[in-house]
């Protein structure tokens, strides 16, 4: 029988193994950004009909390689934007491989960027240099996607996020911090958080998402599992900053130019 929680609620970690749990928040965080998804598809698909159209019609070679040149760029926009929800929608292999983190960030980014957009999050981003990890990239890119949603869910009103990597020299740590100034979370609730099934959010947003208390939990579980570390800071009224550490591997030019 599945646990309760002090406020009655079940706890159907219970029953289910920590794998399927990984699933089901992923398929959560995919459904966050389902429909501004699919509104960035229409129209995508709309500018490709368009200049379709317009190169039809049109007997100006000009204005016809313009036209190509148009669908050519919306066509590949489309293909970054399937590539990256189907890298987080599947459960791809467990098998850990030196990664470019910046790039596992930047394919979080194609996926929820209008998302971000359409919430009136301005997103800044701050690469100090591409630093490499031995991941398991879909697992860090869940991670990744579970933080940029809740930060954005902290900002009701839209505000400031700020996406932040760094090699820390002294510890020879990958840093990846996220900044939002949302609400920030109380004192008492910000020791709790990393806790299965605690949640800060009253219930799920306007999508239906949200408030189950597992995306927490589950992202420190996956980066203790990479032998890294998760830390959170928060005032109230100010926001909150996540950051993730995780050690870094370094590239053999060589071997790479091989």
């Amino acid at each position: 029988m599945a646990r309760k929680t002090e406020d009655g609620h079940e706890q159907l970690g219970a029953l289910i193994p920590k794998e399927q749990l990984e699933q089901l928040q992923r398929q959560a965080n995919i459904g966050a950004v389902a429909s501004s998804v699919a509104h960035e598809f229409n129209n995508i698909l709309m500018t490709i009909l368009n200049f379709a159209k317009i190169g039809a019609r049109s007997k100006d070679p000009e204005v016809v390689n313009r036209s190509f040149d148009k669908i050519l760029s919306a066509s590949r926009r489309a293909a970054k934007i399937t590539t990256g929800v189907l890298a987080l929608a599947k459960n791809r292999s467990a098998l850990k491989e030196t990664s470019d983190v910046a790039s596992l960030i930047e394919e979080v980014l194609s996926v929820v960027e209008k998302d971000l957009v359409k919430h009136r999050v301005h997103l800044k981003c701050e690469f100090g240099s591409r630093p490499t990890a031995e991941v398991v990239p879909s697992q860090i890119e869940q991670v990744l996607l579970n933080l940029i949603i809740n930060a954005r869910q902290a900002m009701d009103r839209g505000g400031d996020m700020t996406i932040s990597l760094r090699h820390n020299q002294r510890s020879d740590m990958v840093e990846i911090a996220i900044k939002d100034s949302g609400v920030g979370i109380p004192p008492d609730q910000l020791q709790k958080i990393f806790e299965p099934f605690f949640s800060t959010k009253d219930g799920p947003d306007e999508t239906g998402r949200g408030g189950s208390g597992l995306g927490l939990s589950i992202c420190r579980e996956i980066i203790e599992r990479h032998h890294g570390r998760i830390r959170v800071e928060s005032r109230v009224g100010r926001g909150t900053t996540f950051t993730l550490k995780l050690p870094r591997v370094a590239v053999d030019n060589g071997a790479q130019a091989a």
